[in-house]
């Protein structure tokens, strides 16, 4: 249930601003002590496919899988793309039990049983293995028909590759890990619904999403693309949450959908995904030939190439991050400001960033490598601030997104 919130004393007064709150000396902990687990993560996205390039165990997986495969070439690129994901997940999996579960719990975040953690691992583990054996045949069968373009079209591929994943996945796939249901408050709901109807989302898809099994973190997202698009809540944000504050949520989640930031997110991953193929195809030849008789091939089209893929991709994706996490940043400060212009209810929205930051152990101001490679959203000391001070409508200056809602201005 909802609890007394820190700043309920302002909530009388709709002009009051709502003070950015000091963190707990736990969220500075959990804080500091996350670099840490975001560096480990890197690292070992750099090291297991290294170690396994370098060790010959590539090789060898390849031609166990040419054996089970009997020679089939498709079979061949199945299975082994199969068993990469399975050996690289059993390699990950100590980190991740510490990281995904034994952190969480120590700093009072989790509520998921050990049974539950691993069940959701076997099957995130079994679907990835899963969509590698149906679609990795496609690089290496561009590899070895167009071995100058390959990485050209294999990068074209990602959009429509991206926006069928984004279809499928909130209708086969998350239902496998959350259930979805209608929400409950349904009255709340009816709120919801309306400003979809001001934001022009006909017929808009809410969804509340029991997490409060597994976690006592608060969170929103837009979820799906083209006709499997959805607002999903998880209840603990609905229980927590005042149903003004869970009313700009919705407004920001709706801005999302509105100025189509799901469209921008496909077409950046495109051109990553190439830029990083391009980088792949410029330095894996150099690479498999100064380092062929460790690796156990000589051919970039040889599937046991994966793993050196997937290591000179992984060094491009990590130095472009800030570009892509700045992109992140801007959406967020974007859908915020659309939130606030549906909502026009500033202290609300401040409010559900002090929420935000008490409820998930955050900081309201981190450092500038955290921003870099980490911040997918504004500093939260810069949504309360934002959200304190952005009024157009007050000195009567023009909304920026005041064209998208379709009922008349209050």
């Amino acid at each position: 249930m909802w609890q007394a919130d820190p700043v309920s004393a302002q909530a009388f007064d709709s002009s009051a601003s709502v003070a950015v709150p000091t963190p707990s000396p736990l969220a500075v902990q959990y804080h500091r002590s996350g670099h840490l687990v975001w560096a480990g993560a890197a690292a070992l996205e750099l090291l297991v496919p290294t170690a396994l390039l370098f060790s010959g165990a590539s090789a060898r997986l390849r031609d166990l899988a040419r054996r089970l495969a009997r020679g089939r070439w498709l079979f061949t690129v199945a299975i082994y793309g199969a068993g990469y994901v399975l050996i690289q997940a059993i390699l990950f999996l100590p980190f991740g039990w510490y990281a995904g579960f034994v952190r969480q719990h120590a700093y009072g975040l989790s509520t998921e049983t050990a049974g539950s953690w691993l069940a959701d691992w076997a099957k995130a583990t079994a679907i990835t293995a899963a969509l590698a054996a149906l679609i990795l045949w496609i690089p290496y069968r561009l590899l070895r028909a167009s071995p100058g373009r390959w990485w050209l079209w294999t990068g074209l591929l990602t959009a429509p590759l991206t926006a069928l994943a984004m279809v499928v996945a909130p209708v086969w796939i998350a239902p496998l890990f959350d259930r979805y249901g209608p929400m409950r408050d349904r009255e709340l709901e009816a709120r919801i619904h309306q400003l979809a109807a001001r934001a022009g989302i006909p017929d808009g898809r809410v969804y509340e999403v029991r997490k409060s099994d597994d976690t006592r973190r608060v969170n929103a997202y837009v979820t799906g693309f083209g006709g499997t698009k959805r607002i999903v809540l998880w209840d603990t944000l609905v229980d927590r949450l005042r149903d003004d504050e869970v009313v700009f949520v919705m407004g920001h989640e709706m801005g999302h959908f509105v100025l189509r930031h799901t469209l921008t997110v496909i077409l950046v991953v495109t051109l990553l995904a190439t830029l990083s193929l391009y980088t792949v195809h410029r330095v894996a030849s150099r690479l498999v030939a100064r380092f062929h008789r460790r690796f156990g091939f000589d051919r970039v089209d040889d599937v046991a190439s994966l793993p050196l893929l997937v290591l000179v991709g992984g060094v491009v994706m990590l130095a472009t991050t800030p570009v892509a996490l700045a992109l992140s940043r801007w959406q967020e400060r974007e859908a915020d400001r659309f939130g606030l212009e549906i909502t026009r209810d500033n202290q609300a929205a401040a409010r559900a960033f002090v929420r935000l930051h008490d409820e998930n152990l955050a900081v309201p101001r981190t450092g500038l490598l955290y921003r870099l490679w980490r911040g997918s959203h504004p500093d939260l000391a810069d949504r309360i601030e934002f959200s304190n001070r952005y009024r157009p409508w007050s000195t009567g200056n023009p909304l920026r997104y005041g064209d998208r809602f379709r009922s008349p201005e209050r």
